[in-house]
């Protein structure tokens, strides 16, 4: 779990961190489901038989979870109905969990979503951990008919809904965008209040209060910025801290797109095809949003491929466990390996079994160390 006690003025990406007081325990990891679909040809029953087996073998080379974005309209990321999904890898694997990665809440209407969300959990034998979030691209936000400007506000509201829907018996609502007199979701919740639930939430004041109402957090370091990412996890350590108890189970999650590769060659190819990724990710997340009937189109970047390259998980085993092993000694408690970025399907697979194979079990064994160095 996370560090108690964090001298964040000693930190250094690259010091041994012998100035730090920690809780360490195993770092755990998740796959972000590969929704890429570079042609239409393709199709997206290939897309999401593909997605399927990667949540197999993930679940069979003891991955903690597999995530699942929620993304309209486009060919990146693409994945309109999360939940469904979410039942679906339920059906063909074990033991995993099943993290929406995130749900979009301002397009959803909550009294019916919440039905969704509760028939959801009960099919996933209680394995879905629902991550929530405003979103991010304002090209299908505002042709599914929310403005930018009002996702915030609508967030808050619908999650201000969706919990009082899982938690209370009878609700009725007069807000900005709720009306509505006494209703009932049915059935109810297995459990009062539904599944967990997962805040994405990059601020790290943001991550401070949102643990403090009591939401696990799934953050990220945009470019792999290590003050800002240290910034995060001060700001989730100093609100479990604040909780005592109440806070004990809540979890940070870290996503970041990374990829285990077999040498310098293949490292370089992964790197090419995140570039690739990124022109086309950028248009839609902070760039002017082209797409050509439903296709994003890649447009030029100013990050060098070399600058990205340094800034991305993308390396050989050891290359990878350099630049995680900070993350562990954090108390970081899951990395979300996103692998959505255009490699065949069998590339895929061969980078997730890599992972496990060669990665894991370092982080697994070298935490329980230092825990017995410490205690």
């Amino acid at each position: 779990m996370l560090a108690s006690k964090i001298d964040f003025h000693y930190l250094n990406f690259s010091d041994t961190f012998t100035s730090i007081t920690f809780k360490v325990s195993s770092m755990e990891f998740s796959i972000q489901l590969s929704a890429d679909y570079p042609d239409k040809s393709y199709g997206g029953d290939q897309v999401y038989g593909d997605m399927l087996n990667q949540a197999i073998l993930a679940d069979r080379l003891g991955f903690d979870a597999v995530s699942i974005t929620e993304h309209h309209l486009i060919n990146c990321l693409m994945m309109p109905a999360p939940l469904q999904f979410a039942v679906k890898i339920a059906a063909h694997t074990e033991r995993v969990s099943i993290l929406t990665s995130i749900v979009v809440l301002p397009l959803h209407d909550m009294r019916i979503y919440a039905g969704e969300v509760v028939v959801a959990d009960i099919f996933t034998n209680g394995r879905l951990m629902l991550g929530v979030g405003r979103g991010a691209f304002a090209y299908e936000m505002e042709r599914l008919g929310i403005p930018m400007n009002e996702t915030q506000s609508k967030f808050n509201e619908s999650l201000a809904v969706l919990q009082a829907l899982l938690s209370e018996e009878e609700v009725s609502w007069d807000g900005e965008y709720y009306k509505f007199d006494p209703l009932t979701i049915m059935p109810r919740p297995v459990n009062p209040g539904g599944p967990q639930m997962m805040m994405a939430v990059m601020n790290p004041e943001g991550i401070y209060h949102c643990t403090k109402r009591g939401f696990h957090i799934q953050t990220t370091p945009l470019s792999g910025n290590h003050q800002m990412l240290m910034d995060q996890v001060n700001g989730f350590s100093r609100a479990k801290e604040e909780m005592g108890e109440t806070g004990d189970g809540l979890t940070l999650s870290v996503s970041r797109v990374g990829f285990a590769t077999k040498n310098d060659t293949d490292r370089k190819k992964k790197i090419e095809a995140a570039n690739r990724y990124y022109s086309r990710f950028d248009n839609v997340f902070t760039g002017p949003g082209i797409v050509d009937k439903g296709m994003v189109r890649e447009l030029p970047r100013k990050q060098t491929i070399e600058e990205l390259g340094d800034s991305l998980l993308i390396g050989t085993p050891q290359e990878i466990i350099d630049k995680l092993e900070p993350y562990a000694k954090l108390g970081i408690d899951r990395v979300i390996i996103n692998v959505n970025f255009g490699c065949d399907a069998q590339e895929t697979l061969d980078g997730i079994q890599l992972f496990a194979e060669e990665i894991m079990p370092y982080f697994s064994i070298h935490c329980r160390e230092v825990k017995s160095a410490a205690g």
